[in-house]
C-alpha cells in the first residue's frame, strides 16, 4: 500500500542526514514534484519537521532500545527508526500504525531482515510514552536543570545554556523558551508597504494581521506560501514578524539632518532589503545592499525588483563604499541562527558550539565597518537572529569599547511590543512575542 506522506518525510530525512539539506527547502520542493497535497502534505510536513526537531531525544531513546551504538546503524535504517519513534512518542498516531507503516517502508526498500530489526526496536520504544522516556534519558532536574530541560524540549545542551544565560538563569522562562522553540510555528507574511495593506493581505490569504508589525500577517493554515497569489505577484513576501520589526526599528528611528541614503550591509537573501526599499520609496531615499555571495546577491535583486535598491557584490567588511556616506545602516550579521530554530528544525543538531567564536569575530568586524560607513549622527542597527550573549551583548560591548560609539535606547523603536528586555537593546523571543528570537541594538557615531 502506498504511503506518500511517510515516504516523502523519510526521503527528506535522508537528504538532511546525507547531504546536509535544509528540510524547510527540500520538503516543499519534493511535495510539489510528487504532487502530494492536502492531508498527505500536512502529515508529511508534521512528520518531517517534527522528527528533525526531536532528533536528540529520539536518538537518546533509540540508544536505550538496541544492543549497538547508533553510529553502527545504517543511515537509512536510522532515518526510519527516528521517523517511527517520533510518531510513537510525539503524535496521536496509534502505536500499531506507527510501527507497522515504518516497517512496511523499510521492508519495501531493504527487505525482511532490516524490517525485522526496525520492528523489534520500535516495539521497545513503544513500551513507554515520551514523559517516561525523558525521565530515563535526561539528567535529573535537581542535578542539572538546564540539561533536563534541554532533553525534555529537544535541544543540544549548549544551546539551552546559551538561552538560559540570555534569560538571566530564569529556569521557568527557559522552559517556556525551549517549549516555544520546539513547537510548529505559524507562517508570517509581510505586506509590501505602498502596495497592499496588512488588512487587505489578511483578507486575501485568510490570515490575521500581526500584533506588532503594521505590515505583518500570520497564516493559520499550512501549505506552501509561495502558492499564494499576493506572494506570486510580489505584493507580499514570507518574513518573520521579528525580522520586520528590526528593519522598521532602523527605518523609524528619528534622525537630525539628511535621510536619503540607506545601507543593508549583509543583505542576502533580501527580505529586509525589500522592506527597507519599500519604506525608502515613500520618503525619497535609496538603499544600497551589499552581499558577498553572488548567488545570494541575485536573490536580493529578485526580492527588490521595482524598488530603489542597488545591489553590490562585496564583503561588507571591505565593501568599497564611501565612508560616512549613509544615514541609516543595517548590519543583519551572519550568526548561529539560534533564534530561528523553530523554522529550521535540523539546524539545532547541525550547529556546534565551537562555531560561535568565528562568527563573533565576523560580527565585530562587520559592525565596525558599518560605523565607518554611517555619517556622524546617523544610526546603525546591529541585528542577529540569535539570543546567544556572545553574539549579542558581547559583540556590542567590545565594539563600543573600541569605537566609542553611542548606544541609543532601542525600546521606543518597538512601540507596543512588551517584554523587550532591560534595554537599551531589544531581545525578542518566540515564547513572549511569537517571533523569532531577534536581537536589535541601535548605535550612533
Amino acid at each position: 500500500m502506498e504511503d506518500p506522506a511517510r515516504q516523502a518525510a523519510l526521503d527528506v530525512l535522508a537528504a538532511v542526514r546525507a547531504r546536509d539539506a535544509y528540510a524547510n527547502l527540500a520538503l516543499p520542493s519534493l511535495l510539489r514534484q510528487r504532487g502530494v497535497t492536502g492531508r498527505d502534505a500536512a502529515l508529511a510536513t508534521e512528520l518531517c519537521y517534527g522528527t528533525c526537531r526531536a532528533q536528540g531525544l529520539l536518538d537518546a531513546v533509540l540508544g536505550r532500545c538496541m544492543d549497538r551504538s547508533l553510529s553502527e546503524v545504517d543511515g537509512e535504517l536510522l532515518d526510519a527508526l527516528r521517523l517511527g519513534s517520533y510518531q510513537l512518542l510525539r503524535t496521536r498516531v496509534p502505536p500499531h500504525a506507527a510501527v507497522g507503516t515504518t516497517v512496511d517502508l523499510v521492508r519495501a526498500a531493504r527487505g525482511n531482515a532490516a524490517s525485522g530489526f526496525v520492528n523489534a526496536v520500535l516495539r521497545r520504544v513503544a513500551e513507554q510514552d515520551e514523559q517516561a522516556w525523558v525521565q530515563v534519558v535526561a539528567p535529573a532536574f535537581d542535578d542539572d536543570p538546564v540539561g533536563h530541560l534541554a532533553m525534555a524540549h529537544p535541544h543540544p545542551r549548549w544551546i539551552a545554556q546559551a538561552f538560559a544565560d540570555a534569560l538571566d538563569g530564569d529556569l521557568e522562562e527557559l522552559a517556556k523558551a525551549l517549549a516555544a522553540d520546539d513547537a510548529r510555528p505559524l507562517v508570517h507574511l509581510m505586506a509590501r508597504p505602498g502596495q497592499i495593506s496588512a488588512a487587505e493581505l489578511a483578507t486575501a490569504v485568510g490570515g490575521t494581521p500581526a500584533p506588532y508589525s503594521p505590515y505583518g500577517v500570520h497564516l493559520a493554515e499550512g501549505g506552501d506560501p509561495g502558492d499564494l497569489a499576493p506572494v506570486r505577484q510580489h505584493l507580499a513576501q514570507v518574513q518573520d514578524e521579528g525580522s520586520q520589526l528590526v528593519a522598521l526599528a532602523l527605518a523609524g528611528t528619528p534622525l537630525d539632518g539628511p535621510d536619503a541614503r540607506w545601507l543593508d550591509l549583509c543583505a542576502g537573501p533580501g527580505g529586509k532589503a525589500a522592506l527597507l526599499g519599500a519604506l525608502a520609496t515613500s520618503c525619497g531615499a535609496t538603499v544600497d545592499a551589499v552581499e558577498k555571495a553572488e548567488h545570494r546577491a541575485r536573490l536580493v535583486e529578485q526580492a527588490c525588483t521595482g524598488l530603489p535598491v542597488t545591489v553590490h557584490v562585496a564583503d561588507g567588511r571591505n565593501s568599497g563604499l564611501p565612508d560616512r556616506a549613509y544615514d541609516r545602516v543595517l548590519v543583519d550579521a551572519p550568526c548561529t541562527g539560534l533564534g530561528a530554530l523553530r523554522r529550521r528544525p535540523e539546524v539545532r543538531w547541525r550547529r556546534q558550539a565551537n562555531e560561535v567564536a568565528g562568527l563573533v569575530r565576523l560580527q565585530r568586524e562587520l559592525l565596525v565597518a558599518a560605523l565607518r560607513l554611517v555619517r556622524p549622527g546617523g544610526v546603525v542597527a546591529y541585528v542577529t537572529c540569535s539570543p546567544h550573549p556572545d553574539e549579542t551583548v558581547g559583540v556590542l560591548a567590545e565594539v563600543i569599547r573600541r569605537t566609542r560609539a553611542e548606544q541609543i535606547d532601542a525600546g521606543p523603536a518597538f512601540p507596543g511590543v512588551p517584554g523587550r528586555g532591560g534595554g537599551p537593546p531589544v531581545q525578542l523571543w518566540p515564547h513572549r512575542h511569537g517571533t523569532d528570537a531577534m536581537f536589535c541594538a541601535l548605535l550612533q557615531r
